[in-house]
């Protein structure tokens, strides 16, 4: 007969925090937001450890280089996505270890024989009015010119108009040299009045200096650095491939691993992390999950994981819970978990963090996930929101949306997170294609969120997410509580934006 948990299975609507005592001393401003990514014995210091509690989800739409430098600024690490060759994994890591603070790749470039058209298509979709012109069409090709939104304006000019006669060629550019330094670039924008200065290697484009940088690079004093100020950034991978892609994502300067999987309780899972402790001993962290109940996390537990993901079909693209009826309320999830980490603490002296994968849709399940005992949460429509993520944006109805589709989806071709090959295709999808809003720049939305994390921690009397975990007080709600905590009762004056 089946085992049957009596205890309803909850997720994070079900709860509100209780205040605690709110100190004249303690402001948002003071509190920490610090938390361990790996695991580490009891009194000595983890080897990585976040600035803030937030991770990009291995995803498609979410997880590229571009989303991975800008959140690293902000303090959190992206997980770039496995479901791509090997070869294309590496180079986007890659560009993350090797991207200068300041110094951008080009993203948007064109070729002479392109036309307005292909310049208007990139801005109505990216937004960006920015693009570079080379013998390629790509960034490091010959540099023959540049076209900013000073170049061209729509309907006075033709859309066949060619490139060539829009851009300013680089004989009439001021260019920087690579080689130079940050501050030296800086001082080009200023002294020639420029908004991008071009930075040349021979004929070659090497990358772009903007000058509404210029004040983001002291902005961001909780960026994700190593020894050599090279931002840091994980690197998902499968149970498939993982002998040959490990090894290169290692080699190309991936800091942390994490194994992508919708079930991680599971021998194949286990191969993965024997494998690397076989390979490199301790010297490469790597995660594993997902979970959602104790003997799952204290089996990763064993084999060896640096930390352990919590949640099975919470994410708002997920369908595994209606398609195989698999799954737990990622509250009631997260709850039993962090009692299995803190006996396996109380047992072995070592420390294993968790993350919170699924779940979270507003900004206070961020804080009732860190609450309830997650170390940092790993997010995935959060993220595709915003500009930095993969997807391309529209504009449906008047309203710009950005694309987001599930891992789990035919559209991810993410065979190997389920043990298939592309010859044999998924019999039934795990994931959907769909749209999110779109919401701007990560950086701005982000700090929002921050905020609101820490103000919560301040009326729970904590200053770190240490006591934050000790000294909450949950308390599950009706319904009827849910709505009376959103605006009620009252007719709400139009919004304009």
């Amino acid at each position: 007969m089946a085992k049957i948990y009596e205890e309803v299975s909850r997720t994070f609507n079900e709860y509100l925090l209780i205040p605690g005592l709110t100190k004249k001393t303690d402001t948002p401003e003071k509190v920490s937001l610090k938390t361990p990514i790996t695991k580490f014995k009891i009194g000595e210091s983890p080897t990585l450890q976040l600035e803030i509690p937030f991770t990009s989800a291995i995803m498609q739409a979410v997880s590229d280089d571009n989303l991975a430098i800008s959140l690293a600024r902000q303090g959190g690490i992206s997980f770039i996505y496995s479901s791509q060759s090997i070869t294309s994994q590496v180079e986007m890591i890659r560009k993350v270890k090797e991207f200068k603070l300041g110094f951008v790749e080009s993203r948007y470039n064109l070729t002479l024989n392109s036309t307005l058209e292909d310049v208007v298509k990139i801005k109505n979709t990216t937004n960006h009015t920015t693009i570079t012109v080379t013998s390629n069409g790509c960034p490091h090709g010959k540099f023959l010119g540049i076209i900013t939104s000073r170049n061209w304006r729509i309907p006075k000019m033709d859309l066949k108009t060619p490139v060539n006669e829009l851009m300013t060629p680089i004989e009439e550019l001021v260019c920087g040299k690579e080689g130079i330094s940050l501050d030296e670039a800086y001082d080009m924008l200023w002294t020639h009045k420029l908004d991008v200065l071009p930075i040349v290697k021979g004929n070659s484009l090497s990358s772009l200096v903007f000058r509404k940088d210029y004040y983001s690079d002291e902005e961001n004093p909780n960026a994700m650095m190593d020894e050599k100020k090279s931002y840091i950034v994980g690197a998902g991978v499968n149970t498939h491939d993982y002998k040959e892609r490990i090894p290169a994502l290692i080699d190309s300067g991936a800091d942390i691993l994490c194994i992508d999987s919708s079930d991680g309780y599971s021998e194949y899972q286990k191969d993965v992390i024997d494998f690397v402790r076989e390979t490199y001993g301790n010297s490469v962290k790597i995660g594993a999950g997902n979970v959602v109940d104790v003997d799952a996390f204290n089996y990763l537990a064993d084999c060896g994981a640096d930390f352990i993901k919590i949640g099975i079909g919470g994410g708002s693209i997920c369908i595994t819970r209606e398609q195989k009826g698999i799954g737990r309320g990622q509250a009631t999830a997260i709850l039993e978990v962090v009692k299995a980490r803190d006996a396996y603490r109380e047992k072995t002296g070592y420390y294993i963090p968790v993350a919170s994968d699924g779940g979270i849709v507003q900004d206070y399940h961020v804080t009732l996930a860190l609450a309830m005992g997650a170390d940092f949460v790993m997010l995935g429509r959060y993220f595709a929101r915003f500009e930095e993520s993969p997807g391309r944006k529209y504009k449906i109805n008047g309203n710009y949306v950005k694309e987001y589709w599930g891992e789990g989806s035919n559209r991810a071709k993410n065979w190997a997170r389920y043990d298939k090959t592309e010859e044999s295709p998924l019999e039934f999808e795990e994931g959907v294609d769909s749209y999110v809003p779109y919401a701007g720049p990560l950086k701005d939305n982000l700090l929002i969120t921050l905020h609101k994390v820490k103000a919560a921690m301040v009326n729970s009397g904590s200053l770190t997410l240490k006591e934050f975990r000790e000294k909450s007080n949950l308390t599950v709600i009706s319904e009827m509580s849910l709505t009376e905590g959103s605006a009620h009762d009252v007719i709400l004056k139009e919004q304009t934006f």
